[in-house]
């Protein structure tokens, strides 16, 4: 491999995970795929490419490099790419531009990361889903789109038309959910500037039992002291 991780056949580039940087790999080349081992584990799988001198790159296998540094996933290829298939959809370009906005470039774009990290375990319709449902909400943490994604992913009849709607209501800016309904995530920083928060009228906390132990030692001032 080589150190843009990725593997030549037939005079055409197919990417691998970055950590198999400088390793060696098995290829099997298909009629319509290309399959990538290491060992007995398949690590990569692509459409197979027909024009020679053409790259494939899975936006997938970068994400531990772009982590560490973010600045370089908004000009890369593979976003491009994983733009152009569908894999990554508007709504993951609202939250990001969300995240950004929120927690500067640099964080807003290690939050996307770590969603799209979500998609090797959880279904790829429902970390969308979990997307814009945090999007609608204000969170715009991972911790938060993993919490929705999970939930779509639990009920499992999450219901792709009520998804598919959700996120034409999100781009077109219309609401599609009934008036008193009420997000699955709330945003805590909302909730606390629109709820009225009670003044305290606990009273303060008193010191004078200790103000008795100091009197007590006072009295009693050789106590303890060396002969």
């Amino acid at each position: 491999m080589d150190r843009y991780a990725q593997v030549t056949v037939r005079m055409n580039k197919y990417s691998v995970p970055a950590r198999m940087v400088g390793r060696q790999a098995r290829v099997l080349l298909n009629a319509g795929d290309l399959v990538v081992f290491d060992g007995r584990t398949e690590i990569a799988r692509h459409e197979r490419l027909m024009t020679k001198g053409s790259t494939r790159v899975d936006l997938d296998h970068y994400l531990e490099v772009v982590l560490r540094k973010p600045g370089a996933l908004p000009g890369a290829k593979a976003l491009e790419q994983a733009r152009a298939s569908g894999r990554f959809t508007p709504v993951h370009d609202a939250w990001w531009a969300a995240a950004c906005k929120a927690h500067g470039d640099a964080d807003g774009t290690r939050a996307l990361i770590e969603v799209l990290m979500l998609h090797r375990h959880l279904p790829h319709d429902h970390v969308v889903a979990g997307l814009a449902t945090a999007l609608r909400a204000g969170a715009l943490t991972a911790d938060a789109v993993a919490l929705e994604a999970r939930k779509y992913n639990d009920t499992a009849d999450g219901g792709a038309d009520d998804t598919t709607a959700d996120h034409q209501s999100l781009m077109s800016g219309d609401r599609a959910r009934g008036e008193g309904e009420i997000p699955a995530v709330r945003s805590l920083t909302e909730r606390r500037l629109r709820a009225h928060i009670p003044a305290d009228t606990r009273p303060l906390p008193s010191v004078e039992k200790y103000d008795q132990l100091l009197a007590s030692r006072r009295d009693t001032p050789n106590e303890g002291a060396a002969p």
